[in-house]
């Protein structure tokens, strides 16, 4: 497998040689002191162009970054609608392991990108010394921010709001669709678990992209608890794991709303109620 030296080495060398390309910037975990390195990480690299169509028309110039074993071009996919406006990306997965995720940049929408640039952003080539100074970079954009209580209501609402979707799916022994919408509550009661990880570490750490670091952050209890809501084989396991997130974000809940002071949301106890109506006899406890 080619290290990060070698790759970086190889993009440089590409957009030194080639005159279209004027900047180049990196960001992503590559640049994070707090993210742990592995050979899994992506290089996440910008390409400012004078020409955008030149290397949109023909994909034969990236093969000079390795034999690749699958690529994606977003913004060229009918399925899911572009994002990007006039940029455009290439992510690319080689047989060595390594992964270039590469965004082509027009020229002049340099402004455009530093105003959107987060804190882990750096400049790896400048043609022009047109760029603007960017500190060092770190992960504090990234950071769980303090949520004011309109946040944790709504967040409150839509977990159980969504609880009813489940319930309904199970009574009607529609699998999928109960599923669908328990994966959708646990998204709700991540987000209440990383503020409870951000008052505990005054807001200063990131839980990372899907909360993957986030056991780094909780009891191992908690963690076991959490990993056990992923179940969901059978309707039986789905039911438990559906009263699992409910205890969960309940307590949870509890604890975010005493620390920053605010009125805790009570929908629990109306849906919680509207909830045992169904609920089967199980291991779990209400």
């Amino acid at each position: 497998m080619r290290n990060e030296q070698e790759m970086m080495d190889l993009i440089i060398t590409f957009a030194k040689n080639d005159d279209c390309v004027r900047l180049v910037t990196m960001e992503g975990s590559r640049l994070n002191k707090n993210a742990p390195k592995d050979r899994f990480q992506d290089f996440d690299i910008r390409f400012i162009v004078t020409d955008m169509e030149k290397y949109k028309n023909n994909d034969n110039w990236l093969d000079v970054f390795g034999k690749r074993v699958i690529m994606q071009k977003p913004e060229a996919m009918t399925m899911f609608p572009p994002i990007l406006g006039n940029w455009f990306s290439y992510l690319m997965q080689y047989e060595d392991g390594n992964r270039i995720d590469l965004t082509l940049i027009p020229f002049n929408e340099i402004e455009k990108y530093f105003d959107k640039a987060d804190s882990l952003t750096k400049i790896i080539l400048d043609k022009d010394n047109i760029c603007p100074r960017l500190n060092e970079p770190s992960d504090i954009d990234y950071h769980v921010k303090r949520p004011s209580f309109e946040f944790i209501d709504d967040c409150c609402n839509e977990f159980w709001w969504l609880s009813t979707y489940v319930t309904k799916g199970l009574c009607r022994g529609e699998l999928l669709y109960a599923i669908k919408h328990l994966n959708m509550m646990r998204e709700q009661m991540l987000i209440m678990v990383s503020w409870k990880v951000g008052i505990e570490t005054s807001f200063s750490v990131s839980v990372g992209k899907a909360y993957k670091y986030l056991d780094k952050y909780i009891s191992k209890e908690l963690w076991e608890t959490i990993t056990a809501t992923y179940k969901n084989g059978s309707k039986d396991d789905v039911w438990d794991s559906l009263i699992l997130c409910c205890n969960i974000f309940q307590e949870t809940t509890g604890y975010v709303s005493r620390e920053l002071n605010y009125k805790c949301p009570d929908y629990n106890k109306s849906v919680m109620k509207y909830i045992k109506q169904f609920f089967p006899l199980s291991g779990v406890c209400l």
